[in-house]
């Protein structure tokens, strides 16, 4: 039995005589002095105080929010490290919380995203998850985010990019040259399907190939296809690039609008979340992201539009700017660039001038084949 603080047992002990007890041996009602009733209230303080101890859990200053994959929970916790080393109050141990939720997009494998239709497949569940205060920031991959942000919620922040290409792998072949013809090949991106079949027409491209990275791969170590298409920077974030049979080249494989890049997002009224995340963002891979999203939403792309786009500073500190539209059977495709100063203003009138000549050229119907 725990042991009363001296002072309390000297006070109980001191007013609890003889007087207190009836000659039955029970106690008498504390009709007098209220002292009497110390011992059962302080009993019932202590047990309240035990109750809440159990109870309470301390809360997080920063509740992260994120899809529950294993890429996803990776960039997940890329962020939480970031947020320690930038913020020493964070380093302490339950002051960052990780919330897995689940999105439209891994709710339905199904069928291909194409098919399923909008925008925000990925991010939906999220961002209504930080509109509600249920968590305060929200990571995302980049290419999964649309090009409008939901009211009240801001993206301040891009991590430093990581490497933007495509990454090749099959047991058999060593390259996409080398697949002999009819090879099936996986991949739910209608963006790699066009620029594939373009170049290699003999291939067969088996378009709901959906799921994580280890489910893609198992697929494909079950015999499913004969090759797949992966983004190396996710591979190279899981450990995982062991299994890369070659790296396509950005002129063999456009990567997808904002690849490889990571936004942390937060409510536009939280000033302290929106400190917290400034202190992460990358401005290089920011000024890249915006320009290639004002290319997507000048075309205004979906799951169903093969577009491709890719922003970077060349070896003279310019940005250089590289953007694709395609048929989704890859008989047509068109593409273009852009050279200027690597600034916010000039790089987003990049992106929107490249999006403006690819549709006028394109004219109606383009995606239609």
């Amino acid at each position: 039995m725990e042991t009363l603080a001296p002072s309390i047992q000297t006070l109980i002990s001191a007013n609890f005589t003889s007087r207190s007890v009836s000659a039955t041996g029970f106690s008498l009602p504390c009709l007098k002095s209220p002292v009497l009733c110390q011992p059962r209230r302080l009993t019932l303080i202590k047990a309240s105080v035990a109750v809440e101890q159990q109870t309470q859990k301390k809360v997080a200053l920063i509740r992260i929010g994120t899809r529950g994959s294993p890429l996803a929970l990776a960039q997940a916790y890329e962020t939480r490290d970031k947020l320690i080393a930038s913020s020493s109050e964070l380093a302490e141990e339950g002051a960052i919380e990780i919330v897995v939720i689940k999105t439209t997009g891994d709710k339905i494998l199904s069928q291909p995203l194409a098919d399923i239709g909008g925008k925000g497949l990925f991010t939906k569940e999220i961002d209504e998850a930080l509109l509600n205060s249920e968590i305060d920031i929200a990571v995302h991959s980049m290419k999964d985010v649309p090009t409008y942000l939901p009211d009240k919620t801001i993206l301040p922040c891009n991590l430093p990019r990581e490497d933007v290409r495509d990454a090749f792998i099959s047991l058999n072949a060593s390259s996409l040259a080398d697949l002999p013809s009819g090879s099936v090949v996986g991949t739910a991106s209608l963006r790699r399907k066009s620029q594939l079949l373009h170049r290699y027409p003999s291939l067969t491209v088996l378009e709901n190939f959906r799921g994580n990275v280890q489910t893609r791969l198992k697929k494909l170590n079950d015999g499913v296809v004969q090759a797949t298409l992966l983004a190396l920077a996710g591979l190279k974030r899981l450990s995982m690039t062991e299994h890369v049979s070659s790296i396509l080249s950005i002129d063999d494989m456009l990567p997808a609008v904002a690849q490889g890049a990571i936004g942390i997002a937060c409510r536009s009224d939280d000033d302290i979340m929106a400190n917290y995340i400034a202190k992460l963002n990358h401005e290089e891979t920011r000024l890249a992201v915006a320009c290639e999203r004002a290319f997507l939403l000048t075309l205004d792309g979906s799951c169903r539009t093969p577009i491709a786009g890719y922003a970077c500073r060349d070896e003279d500190g310019n940005c250089l700017f590289r953007g694709l539209v395609a048929s989704p059977d890859g008989t047509k495709v068109l593409e273009t660039s852009r050279k200027g100063a690597y600034a916010y203003e000039d790089m987003m009138l990049m992106g929107k001038d490249a999006g403006e000549e690819l549709l006028s050229r394109a004219g109606p119907g383009f995606f239609d084949s």
